[in-house]
């Protein structure tokens, strides 16, 4: 449980550093062919500050022993609405981009941990 939490919260790290350090790049890549002020804003706040939060929650449960279920919890409270969501906007915008399907799997992929450590015996 505990390399799992630490990777979602590299990633969470590393995802928030690349959007908010070359946020045009990253939006462009993931499909934003153009952002308003506005836009841009909201850009950042989810795609650096609440992936910055989220790499904050899975390193703190992931340190104290406590914590570890609670950090699994937390990753199916993400994943299995994301690769929901992401499943129906996939078939339903057809095609999409490498990245798109790239991203999914990763998605899928830390959905598919999650559930096994969940059921894991302990």
């Amino acid at each position: 449980m505990v390399i799992y939490l630490y990777l979602n919260a590299a990633l969470y790290l590393l995802f928030a550093v690349w959007c908010s350090v070359s946020p045009t790049i990253t939006a462009n890549t993931l499909g934003y062919l153009s952002l308003s002020a506005g836009g841009r804003s909201e850009y950042l706040v989810i795609y650096g500050g609440l992936q910055l939060g989220l790499a904050g929650i899975f390193y703190l449960c992931a340190r104290d022993p406590a914590f570890l279920r609670l950090g699994i919890a937390i990753a199916l409270a993400l994943y299995v609405p994301i690769v929901a969501y992401r499943a129906i906007t996939v078939f339903s915008f057809k095609p999409v981009s490498p990245v798109t399907l790239a991203t999914a799997a990763l998605e899928a992929a830390l959905l598919i941990g999650a559930l096994y450590l969940w059921n894991r015996k302990a």
